[in-house]
């Protein structure tokens, strides 16, 4: 019988459980807990974190788990991490679904660096309006260019006053439109868009608005992840659950 962690968190993640559901694959979602409304799920749902490894490894006993699926945010890099290592412990199959990163386009203009911090270097000395569109997680680094007027988009509303001396917040959910994003930049004037490689569609829409508006984007690349198996697409996923012999990851 085949009892599945699914590693979610993402829009991906939510189309795998409905695939899951529709097969009548056991299964159970586990969300980190970061949101505090989280999507529903048409399977069994866990929110929080395992404690580490070693946790990991003992959950996944206990629970009976026969593969794990990480669709987890592709910047989840401890959680992938994690998961690889207990799948080595435990013997358990792993599969990643990956998207591919975004590439840019004809009129672009995307800085590329390696973490948080270098975005923050890579900021105007110049008293700027920057879209800060990287969740809540690394907004407190930011804070060390406070001449800048920040614009946040979050899921929730922040439980504790930002450590940004100049900010103002939106909250809404994924995902989103160019019209939407343009409009929504040219509201409060924003001069940088600061952004993760998160790839997907569901948040590319503030770089195609930045791509019209002329804006420059400081774009976050994804933090580096052991090799693993990994899919990019529903129909390679769902084959290698039920036909795992004849798919090549």
């Amino acid at each position: 019988m085949i009892r599945v962690l699914l590693l979610g968190g993402t829009t991906e993640a939510s189309q795998i459980a409905q695939l899951l559901a529709n097969a009548g694959i056991e299964a159970v979602f586990s969300y980190a807990g970061r949101t505090t409304t989280p999507v529903s799920q048409p399977i069994p749902v866990r929110v929080g974190g395992f404690g580490g490894v070693a946790g990991l490894v003992s959950y996944l006993r206990k629970a009976k788990i026969t593969h794990v699926l990480d669709a987890t945010h592709p910047f989840a890099a401890q959680m992938s991490c994690h998961a690889i290592a207990a799948c080595a412990e435990t013997g358990i199959p792993l599969l990643a679904f990956e998207r591919s990163p975004w590439k840019p386009a004809e009129g672009d203009d995307w800085r590329s660096v390696p973490d948080v911090p270098r975005a923050v270097a890579a900021l105007p000395s110049a008293a700027s309006r920057i879209f800060l569109a990287i969740g809540r997680q690394h907004i407190e680094i930011f804070s060390a260019r406070p001449q800048h007027e920040y614009l946040l988009r979050l899921v929730d509303a922040p439980a504790h006053p930002l450590p940004l001396p100049q900010a103002e917040i939106v909250i809404a959910r994924g995902p989103f439109t160019i019209e939407g994003d343009a409009a929504l930049m040219q509201a409060h004037r924003i001069t940088h868009v600061v952004a993760k490689n998160a790839g997907g569609t569901g948040a590319q829409a503030k770089l195609d608005a930045a791509r019209i508006l002329g804006l420059p984007v400081i774009l976050i690349e994804r933090p580096a992840i052991p090799p693993r198996p990994v899919a990019r697409t529903m129909k390679e996923v769902m084959a290698w659950l039920l036909h795992p012999t004849r798919l090549g990851v």
